[in-house]
């Protein structure tokens, strides 16, 4: 079976794209199932639950999140009902939400967990520890799909190869830089340090040129507003056996308009 993960959608221009392709992926993929990492996709910080639900129209079957998961304030009261929506796992106990869920998809189940890096980051719980938690209350005929949200490919390489052959996939998100090194680890679990962004891709990282650059230049705070204009759709195609659990291949994935 074939799973695609999608890297962090940026405002409507990234929605706008997902909207146009996903379901012809779909089809001409034989996907059995798309996750998509939506943090930046309102305005270009956060989630809403209207949006939540464009994107699962789009052709998703789970969102997960990152850093930005409370950028639109009305999201703390709306995530708990969206149940294929999950949070970084490892958010205070006291946070709303889910860190990890369980999908029921035309052919099989499979779990979604979301964590977070803290090198780079702002604080969060260990990572590591979170993991070994989640895992431990998934189910253990399922396989298992993680977004290790986080800047530091030096904690996305090791968290890679201290969950290898516990999960059958673990994919880095948040640089919206889609990395070269997608591979399977010596286990079985498949790889890579960053998806890459859905979104313009004249821009930087999805934003408006003009504001950022004015910003690195005279080091005055502005608003960085979504870019517009062509978009690219970035993520990776995951072939892996349900019954094994195991990935047999991972390759990066690429429209750009």
């Amino acid at each position: 079976m074939k799973i695609l993960m999608i890297g962090d959608v940026v405002g409507s221009p990234g929605r706008r794209i997902l909207a146009k392709e996903l379901k012809r992926l779909r089809r001409e993929l034989s996907l059995a199932a798309v996750v998509v990492n939506a943090e930046n996709c309102a305005a270009g910080s956060g989630l809403t639950a209207a949006l939540a639900k464009e994107i699962l129209d789009s052709g998703a079957d789970a969102i997960t999140l990152g850093d930005h998961t409370w950028g639109q304030k009305e999201f703390a009261g709306q995530v708990g009902s969206l149940e294929r929506v999950v949070r970084p796992a490892n958010f205070a106990p006291e946070c709303p939400g889910r860190g990890w869920t369980l999908v029921t998809a035309p052919t099989f189940q499979f779990a979604v967990v979301n964590v977070q890096g803290r090198v780079f980051m702002q604080a969060v719980d260990c990572p590591f520890k979170a993991i070994d938690r989640v895992l431990a209350e998934i189910p253990k005929n399922v396989s298992v799909f993680v977004d290790f949200h986080a800047e530091a490919t030096s904690e996305k390489m090791t968290m890679a190869h201290y969950v290898d052959g516990r999960v059958t996939a673990i994919v880095g998100t948040h640089t919206h830089v889609q990395t070269s090194d997608a591979r399977l680890l010596p286990n079985g679990t498949a790889y890579i340090t960053d998806l890459g962004m859905t979104g313009p891709y004249i821009s930087s990282i999805g934003r408006d040129l003009k504001p950022v650059t004015k910003k690195f230049v005279t080091g005055i705070p502005a608003r960085f507003e979504v870019a517009e204009g062509p978009c690219v759709l970035e993520g990776a195609v995951i072939d892996f056996d349900p019954a094994t659990k195991k990935a047999a291949s991972i390759e990066s994935f690429r429209i750009r308009e």
